[in-house]
């Protein structure tokens, strides 16, 4: 590993994860909430697809965006916490520099997907509260579905530029990356050429989609609390803000996160390395987390389904 910090080269075979450094010592106990997280994560989220392919009377569009969400919270998970157990438990450092890229337009493909779709279902939200007679006319299944495809064609190609600049930058007098996985600037950094164009567009795509996503979503919601505060009876105001109030957690718990993690990699430099790495993990365990379980608890009727499930197999 000391020859790796050492020799120049041009184009990398495999990159080095060092995982997070600084606190290296602590790395297996660090492995224990981290497994539990991405355990449950892929249980929970399996569990909502599971559910909503069952039962067809979930079979509408808020399930459908949320099987969506489901989905693109397994893959982002999942390209990232195989490889950072495996440097956490078998110091299994190294990955290909093609796998590194792959392992990048994932992450960040599916984040930028995973963002719009929370933006069709605050629409879905709006439609169904301040329009409800034509909500099965607005939101139909072909509907439904050209809205997901724009989303993963939005992600799919606004990140597309990411790997692909990446590979032609030369890289010299290190291989190794301070990070867990392979994030987009923690490997670019490591590029010995000017790195504007990479980290231009990575600030341009991160701060268009947010801001424009959380415009949107506010929008919605400022909608949907006129509609809220103009019923007449208190009992259906609560209803309406309990079917929100499960969205409205999963925006946050997904936003703030990562809002925090792109802020303080960027800006943030007096900020411990550990600490930006860390809260760099936990915006994408934390979110294919919660989604779930705010939604097993929230939602009635995924709620309802899941005891009945349980309770027929005890029987």
């Amino acid at each position: 590993m000391s020859d790796s910090n050492t020799t120049d080269f041009t184009n990398p075979s495999s990159l080095i994860l060092m995982g997070i450094p600084g606190i290296e010592m602590v790395h297996v106990w660090i492995s224990i909430p981290f497994c539990t997280m991405y355990a449950l994560a892929v249980l929970g989220n399996f569990t909502i697809l599971f559910i909503v392919k069952r039962e067809p009377s979930l079979h509408g569009p808020m399930y459908y965006f949320l099987c969506m969400l489901a989905v693109s919270d397994l893959v982002m998970s999942t390209s990232t916490l195989p490889k950072t157990l495996g440097i956490y438990w078998f110091n299994s450092r190294e990955i290909d520099f093609s796998a590194c890229l792959t392992q990048m337009y994932f992450i960040h493909s599916f984040s930028v997907m995973e963002s719009g779709i929370l933006v069709a279902m605050a629409f879905d939200r709006y439609v169904a509260i301040c329009d409800p007679l034509r909500h099965s006319t607005i939101l139909t299944l072909p509907m439904v579905a050209k809205i997901g495809l724009a989303f993963l064609l939005r992600g799919g190609l606004l990140i597309l530029p990411y790997p692909l600049l990446a590979r032609q930058w030369p890289y010299c007098r290190t291989n190794i990356v301070p990070h867990t996985y392979c994030e987009h600037m923690a490997v670019v950094k490591l590029a010995c050429a000017d790195i504007r164009i990479s980290s231009y567009y990575s600030l341009f795509v991160a701060l268009s989609v947010t801001s424009l996503d959380i415009f949107l979503i506010v929008v919605s919601y400022i909608q949907i609390l006129r509609a809220i505060f103009s019923l007449p009876k208190k009992d259906a105001r609560l209803k309406i803000f309990g079917t929100c109030g499960s969205h409205l957690c999963i925006i946050l718990a997904f936003h703030i996160p990562r809002l925090f993690s792109f802020l303080t990699h960027r800006f943030a430099q007096n900020v411990p390395l550990h600490f930006r790495v860390l809260t760099a993990n936990v915006y994408l365990l934390v979110p294919p987390m919660l989604n779930p379980i705010i939604y097993g608890v929230r939602t009635k009727q995924i709620r309802g389904r899941l005891i009945r499930l349980f309770t027929h197999k005890r029987t």
